[in-house]
């Protein structure tokens, strides 16, 4: 009788653990699941094919969920999307034409409201243009005095830490660049931008030992986006082989964590991670 029951026990053991052994990855996702609301989020429209979702809060912040093909491998296919990202950053000459545009709006309503100010406002607005071209002059002879800088960059003080798993880099000048395992965060005077990126198990295979799937995170904060943006990114997770869900973030507020926060809950959903 004994011998039957180990049988049987080994039999139902066996039986359990093929059914928590993975049996191959799980079914490439052909759409997204976009609810209705995701926390702070609110959906505003879905596409026809279902693979792009835009969604709103109440402060403004921007979400476009996304379902990307990899043809590749998941970096080139997430390349496109931080060129998208790093194209919000203002160049010199754009910061100074949206100083001399909210200049002659100003100006505008100046005038509007106040007809006999209407000269004193047209000189404001020349007077901006002039101080915003003369900010973009003042941009490139800094440039040309970098070389002049660098002689004299030994005389900063600088802290540099390398330990296993931690590598931090930073000047007195405010710049800072920092690895702590997969996240990788460069700080300047104008923002920092930081970057994670991970292997992990997809959903339903958490005793595989191969990690089929990933997680990325990438964000800009600066001072000089475009449009009022505080901050910019992406939240990014996946198989490997595809297809990957995207989340491209806006943000108007420096606090942009709330809002990630639900972006990764919405990712992940999509993504099976």
């Amino acid at each position: 009788m004994k011998p039957l029951l180990f049988l049987s026990a080994c039999a139902v053991a066996l039986s359990l653990a093929a059914a928590c052994s993975p049996s191959g990855p799980p079914p490439a996702r052909a759409a997204l699941d976009c609810p209705a609301t995701q926390g702070d989020l609110t959906r505003t429209s879905v596409s026809p094919d279902n693979k792009t979702c835009l969604y709103t809060t109440r402060d403004g912040d921007q979400v476009s969920l996304r379902l990307l093909p990899v043809s590749t491998s998941y970096q080139s296919s997430l390349q496109p999307v931080e060129q998208e990202l790093q194209s919000e950053v203002q160049t010199d000459a754009e910061a100074a034409a949206a100083k001399v545009a909210a200049a002659s709006a100003e100006a505008k309503t100046t005038a509007a409201d106040h007809p006999a100010n209407a000269r004193a406002a047209e000189d404001a607005a020349k007077a901006a243009k002039q101080a915003a071209e003369d900010a973009v002059g003042v941009m490139k002879d800094a440039e040309g005095d970098d070389a002049g800088k660098a002689r004299h960059a030994e005389s900063d003080e600088h802290a540099h830490i390398d330990l296993p798993g931690i590598h931090i880099d930073a000047d007195d000048n405010g710049k800072a660049d920092v690895n702590v395992g997969m996240i990788h965060v460069n700080a300047g005077e104008n923002g920092a931008v930081v970057r994670m990126s991970r292997d992990v198990r997809l959903r339903g295979e958490a005793f595989s030992r191969e990690k089929r799937g990933f997680r990325a995170t990438y964000i800009l904060a600066k001072d000089n986006l475009k449009d009022g943006w505080k901050s910019v990114g992406y939240e990014a997770a996946g198989p490997k082989t595809g297809p990957i869900t995207v989340a491209v973030v806006k943000a108007r507020t420096g606090d942009h964590h709330d809002v990630f926060a639900d972006v990764k809950r919405l990712v992940r959903k999509n993504a099976g991670v």
